[in-house]
Parts: C-alpha cells; structure tokens; sequence
C-alpha cells in the first residue's frame, strides 16, 4: 500500500509527528513496493503445490526449511506498516479516519471469504480479523505504546508456536515503525539496513545452532523470524546500490498490484492443476516452472497495466470500497 493519491487538507498533520504531505500527493515510497513484490513471489513458491493440492502435496521449500513461513512476517510487517500510511493519509483527508480504515478491513475481509473457497489456506480473512481487533483500536494509542505492545506479542507468539498473535505483533511492528518515521527514511541510509541485517544474520545462525535437532521451539521461531528481517535489510541494501533499477523493474510492478497478484494467482494455480491436468502437487519441478509462468505473466500484466493505470483492478475496487466513493484509476 502507498501513500494515498489525492493532496491532502489543509492545515493538518499525520499520526507519525509533523510529517509533511508530499508536494504532490502522489509520492510512492520505491522500497515498498519492491518487498511487496519479492515477498508475493516467496508466497507463491512456498504455497503453489499446497494451492494445487487442496492442502495435500510434496511442499516445495526453494529457501530451505524455514521458507514456506519467509513471506508471511514480511507480508504482515509491510501490512502493519500500509494500515499506519493510510490511517496518516485519511487523518488529513476526512474528519473521521477510523471509519475508512474500518471500511477497508471489513472488504478485506469479504474479500478474503471469497478467495477461500478457493483456497483455504489463504491468509486475507485472517489478516482483516487481526486488523480489526487489534490494529484498529491501536490507532488510539501513542506510538509508545504500540510499540511496547509489538514487544510483547511478538516474543509471546513465538513461545506459543506463531499464529494470529504473531500476525498481530507484527502488524503493530509496521504501524510503530511509521509512527516513529522510520519509513519515512527506509531509503536513505545504506549502514543501518546493512548493520542491522549482519545483526539478524547473526542471531539467525545462533537460533538455528540453537535449534538443531529439536522440533518446533522458540529458537525455530526466532530463526525464521530473523532470517526474514535479514532478507528485508539485504534488499534495502541492494535498493541502495547499482542494482536499485533492475530490483525496480521485477519486483515493483507486482508489489503495486500485490492484492491483484495474490488472487489472480491461486485462479492461475488451480487452472494448471485442475484444467491443463499438470501435476503441480506431484512434482517439484512442475511446481517450480508453473510459478515461474505465473509470476512471469503477472509481472507483464502489471507492467502493461501500470503504463495506463494508477493501481491494479482489484487495488481500484478495494479503495473503491475503502473511501466510499469511485477514485480515479487512469493516470
């Protein structure tokens, strides 16, 4: 999620201090968009043959044993942090935030019903319940205390072995970080993602040392985790060398249509499987090419569709839904 895209009121400020509205409202932050986008093809790799299986199948793990869980702490950090970017956006824009943030998660939450009919294991509904009880009334807080609380959900979470609890410790890890303004500066430094990610790295080696030959602990948890910020720090690292353009040109387009990009791949999944008869559950190797395909159609699609437009289809119906009245969708 960016920034919202119409300039805001008058004389007032954001939830994340004195931050200024851009010049133009329409200012994107690059680094965003690029995890957005990497993580939304880890998923697909990680649940591809679970999505063509029904739950069942030889589970492909590209990144090693932690893998099938790397996207989703990026995914639920970057959620956190779109819910606190968009809260700053409405405070500036109509006299009753909350609402419109109330809105988007009870259509995220329809959204989510549908697409689990198709696959049952995906995360959209959990992701709007969470919002919900959790992000929603955090709005109230001081940033204080929203990030007190991540640090307590999240060690908590990884004693009792993940689920929604780390979802949401990890949601308000994204809403402090843009309460605080760090977001604000992700971009401009090349030392702090860089020190941070040797420090992750570290303490990932350590947790799974920690971990060897033990089942599900707290130290497997931690492990994943920490490998997943490594991740994040490697590539906000990369965005600051040579390589920024080409990590643009593959990653950002998908991250700016990742809701588009997470749904239309579950149909493409299943059309694979279930009309051309591949058998994606089966093989690991047909898993792999048949997520290249999908990735690769999808990031043509969206770069095609981004020329013309400001946001994915289904981006444009859930602001639709979000502000209550039909935005603009060409730019």
């Amino acid at each position: 999620m960016s920034r919202e895209d119409v300039p805001p009121g008058p004389g007032s400020q954001g939830l994340a201090g004195h931050r200024p509205a851009a010049p133009d409202g329409r200012s994107r932050i690059v680094a965003l968009d690029v995890l957005r986008g990497f993580t939304l093809c880890e998923i697909l790799l990680a649940n591809i043959q679970l999505i063509a299986g029904g739950g069942t199948a030889v589970v492909v793990r590209p990144l090693g044993e932690w893998d099938p869980w790397l996207g989703l702490p990026i995914f639920s950090l970057l959620f956190g942090v779109g819910f606190s970017l968009l809260l700053d956006s409405a405070s500036r824009r109509v006299d009753r935030p909350r609402v419109v943030l109330l809105r988007r998660l009870v259509a995220l939450l329809a959204i989510g019903l549908v697409h689990m009919a198709l696959w049952p294991g995906e995360v959209l509904t959990e992701y709007a319940v969470v919002g919900l009880l959790v992000l929603l009334p955090s709005s109230w807080l001081p940033r204080w205390a929203v990030a007190g609380l991540a640090v307590v959900f999240v060690p908590v979470a990884l004693v009792a072995g993940g689920g929604p609890l780390l979802i949401a410790g990890l949601f308000l890890v994204g809403s402090a970080l843009v309460r605080y303004g760090v977001v604000e500066r992700i971009e401009g430094s090349t030392w702090v993602p860089l020190g941070l990610g040797l420090v992750f790295a570290a303490g990932a080696a350590a947790a799974l040392g920690a971990r060897a030959g033990a089942g599900p602990s707290f130290a497997s948890g931690l492990a994943d985790l920490l490998v997943a910020g490594a991740v994040v720090c490697a590539l906000l690292v990369l965005l600051r060398t040579p390589l920024r353009p080409v990590l643009r040109v593959v990653f950002a387009p998908l991250g700016r249509m990742a809701l588009t990009g997470y749904l239309t791949a579950t149909l493409l999944v299943l059309a694979a499987a279930h009309l051309l008869g591949l058998p994606i559950a089966e093989s690991s190797q047909t898993a792999f090419l048949t997520a290249g395909a999908v990735l690769a159609a999808q990031w043509a699609f969206s770069t095609l569709w981004l020329r013309r437009y400001r946001q994915g289809p289904l981006e444009w119906v859930w602001r639709w839904a979000t502000w209550a009245r039909r935005p603009a969708i060409t730019s």
